[in-house]
């Protein structure tokens, strides 16, 4: 098991503060195990709590009222600090009203994890508005899998994906691909169909594949809508929108947004998709090798928001930068290329960069193995910025 450093160094400075930490993320992106490696950093089982609320041995306890009762009688008259661990606590009915009150009640310390992005967007989240923080966990990095799977290459990171249970399994094709088609068929039923109450879910599936077929390119609700009209399939472009808007809510897509560099404004058109995990996409649509550089694309996205970056996607002069990520108000543009063979690449690919006036780093990546760098633009080979700070 995998120290997951990069997160539990975000979470480190919170650990015993009085807010509550909120660990969202994809069903099985590694929520738990990250909830395991706090609960051994703190190492108080005296003082301990933990209920994984998908078990239905806990079932008893996703009433309010239970949970409630539970706790506090472990807790006793114990003016000692108190860890609760909770997770998916989305299963707990009205679950922010009883977190808040063993805010109250005592010293308590408490983690949650989910797997929906509206956890804290209802009328009872008002409870602990202001008084948690939230963490989203991805699938593995390319440097998390290189660290659980001795001798392997970006190569099988680019085939595999992230998904952390695959290295238990690593090696053999015909289980990895059933476990991916399991995640995604769990994620799809638990998280989106059934929160949302989806009825046709056919037409969910054929949408979702529609966006994994088309990750990394623009298009609208609008054009969905009218390529499902030429396949004789009637639906309205907010049947569209929701349907997707499901998908990025049990973060299974994220929606990146363009932006106009010189008007440094949001433009409401023609956004595009990515999803959490690559090889979740080839599990389920294929062809990873013959859309290779989308997919390419798709890694440096989730790296890009795995890091902490606010990611769009930029236009200048008509032409597109694939990705401006925005940390600590700072901005690095970045594109990204199978491969650059001839001049023509090359120039097509530093050429929009140059086009950018500020002074911000800006980089190509791609998978040549040459050193490219020119005229202030760094060119990476993609290991390497998958491996290294920049």
């Amino acid at each position: 098991m995998i120290k997951r450093e990069l997160y539990m160094e975000r979470i480190r400075p919170f650990i015993g503060k009085d807010v509550v930490k909120v660990i969202t993320g994809l069903r099985r992106s590694g929520k738990s195990v990250l909830l395991d490696l706090l609960r051994d950093e703190i190492n108080d089982t005296e003082h301990s709590i933990y209920l994984n609320f998908e078990s239905k041995r806990n079932a008893p306890y996703t009433k309010t009222d239970a949970l409630y009762d539970y706790v506090m009688q472990k807790v006793g008259g114990n003016k000692e600090k108190w860890y609760l661990f909770f997770d998916e606590i989305q299963e707990v009915a009205n679950w922010e009203e009883v977190i808040n009150s063993f805010r109250v009640d005592f010293d308590a310390d408490i983690y949650i994890t989910g797997s929906n992005a509206k956890l804290l967007s209802g009328e009872l989240a008002t409870l602990i508005s202001g008084r948690y923080v939230q963490f989203v966990i991805y699938p593995f990095s390319f440097k998390e899998f290189l660290l659980q799977n001795e001798n392997k290459s970006f190569i099988d990171y680019l085939k595999l994906g992230g998904m952390p249970f695959l290295s238990n399994i690593i090696g053999d094709e015909k289980a990895m691909h059933l476990y991916l088609e399991d995640v995604y068929n769990s994620v799809v039923l638990k998280d989106v169909v059934k929160r949302n109450s989806i009825r046709d879910v056919d037409l969910l599936e054929r949408i979702i594949t529609y966006v994994l077929a088309n990750i990394g390119q623009t298009f609208s609700a609008t054009s969905i809508a009218k390529y499902f009209k030429n396949e004789q399939r009637r639906i309205s472009t907010d049947t569209v929108l929701n349907y997707i808007k499901a998908c990025e809510e049990a973060y299974l897509l994220y929606k990146l947004k363009r932006q106009d560099i010189k008007g440094k404004k949001l433009l409401e058109v023609a956004e595009k998709y990515f999803v959490v995990d690559h090889g979740l996409r080839e599990a389920i649509y294929g062809k990873h090798m013959e859309d290779i550089g989308q997919v390419l694309e798709n890694i440096v996205c989730l790296e890009l928001l795995r890091r902490g970056y606010a990611v769009t996607v930029g236009t200048i002069d008509s032409e597109e930068i694939d990705f401006i990520g925005v940390k600590n108000n700072k901005p690095i543009y970045i594109q990204v290329a199978y491969v650059m063979p001839d001049k023509k690449t090359q120039a097509r690919e530093f050429g929009n960069l140059l086009k950018i006036a500020d002074n911000f780093p800006k980089y190509v990546v791609s998978m040549d193995e040459v050193d490219m760098s020119q005229d202030g633009i760094i060119h990476l080979n993609i290991n390497n910025f998958l491996l290294n700070e920049w």
